[in-house]
């Protein structure tokens, strides 16, 4: 919880840190009256856009479970990040078709030595906020501020281009290059929205996220308790900034069940120690089996019924499986 507050919070300082910048970028293009500075500050409006999505998002992943929410409310984060990479395709086709038209038809451009230093200050401030937002998204498991992070990184890249095409055309004169940086953004933009898009229908149709499941696994076969004898069934669900993990974990069956909670608490502490507090288990609790001895690495158990063999060590291709591991 302390965690979302802080993201809400960070949230709140980029929508006006949004506005700020787009109103930098309205300064520059009265100076220049150039499309590729137009098309810059038309992804800022999005971006204005998105941040508000994002925030309003926030304050509903914030809110505690209920009758209603069972898993929560984590799931807004990924229709904000659906909606803002949406919008930013929206805005990548308005600035292809715009880049077109000024290539047959261009304008009249003014002032372009002071617009070029102003959009390297914009840069500045763009690509600072995009490494620290990314990083802070990336620690709070947030894909929200991540999303924003991204929308920042994407601002610097296409504010830098469009000083550079600013210099060219100081240097060269040459005046259909804005039009030609502008249609590049164009695609960069487009690239860099479905890219959103994609990931966030991922979390909201709960597609496995094969790098976190591999952290996971490896995590767990690295620091094996002797009374883990078999994991299956594993499966990662992410909820916004919370991860739900269920999985079977089989244990010696002679333990009784203040002992089995104990041996759980051991994997569960393993496991927040490594992705953080904001991990919600179902674990189900097996008993260990005859054909469990072959990999059971157990030195002392009254109850051994065969010889260990060897041990089974959890990879993704045994631990996803529906079934107890045996030799």
């Amino acid at each position: 919880m302390h965690n979302l507050k802080k993201n809400l919070k960070a949230q709140y300082y980029l929508t006006a840190l949004t506005v700020v910048v787009f109103a930098l970028k309205m300064v520059v293009f009265f100076m220049t009256h150039a499309l590729s500075v137009l098309s810059d500050t038309l992804e800022s409006v999005v971006n204005i856009i998105a941040t508000l999505v994002g925030s309003y998002s926030m304050y509903i992943a914030a809110k505690p479970k209920d009758k209603d929410h069972p898993y929560g409310h984590g799931k807004a984060e990924f229709v904000s990040s659906a909606f803002q990479g949406s919008l930013i395709i929206g805005v990548g086709c308005l600035i292809l078709y715009q880049s077109i038209q000024s290539y047959f038809n261009p304008g009249t451009l003014h002032n372009l030595g002071n617009g070029f230093w102003l959009l390297i200050i914009i840069a500045t401030i763009n690509i600072t906020t995009a490494l620290f937002v990314l990083r802070m998204g990336k620690k709070n498991n947030s894909s929200t501020l991540k999303t924003s992070g991204k929308l920042f990184l994407i601002d610097f890249f296409t504010t830098f281009s469009v000083a550079a095409g600013l210099l060219i055309l100081i240097v060269t004169g040459i005046q259909k290059v804005d039009a030609i940086i502008a249609a590049l953004l164009g695609v960069w933009v487009l690239y860099d929205g479905y890219k959103i898009l994609r990931a966030s229908l991922a979390g909201i149709m709960d597609e496995a996220d094969m790098a976190l499941l591999e952290n996971v696994i490896e995590e767990l076969d690295a620091n094996r308790n002797k009374n883990w004898i078999d994991l299956h069934n594993l499966r990662v669900i992410k909820y916004g900034p919370l991860l739900h993990i269920d999985c079977h974990l089989t244990m010696p069956w002679y333990l009784n069940v203040h002992e089995a909670h104990r041996v759980m608490d051991q994997f569960t502490d393993l496991i927040k120690s490594k992705f953080g507090d904001s991990v919600e288990f179902f674990i189900h609790i097996d008993g260990c089996m005859p054909f469990s001895c072959a990999i059971c690495t157990l030195e002392l158990c009254d109850q051994r019924q065969a010889p260990f063999q060897r041990k089974l060590n959890w990879s993704m291709e045994n631990v996803l499986a529906n079934t107890k591991h045996q030799l």
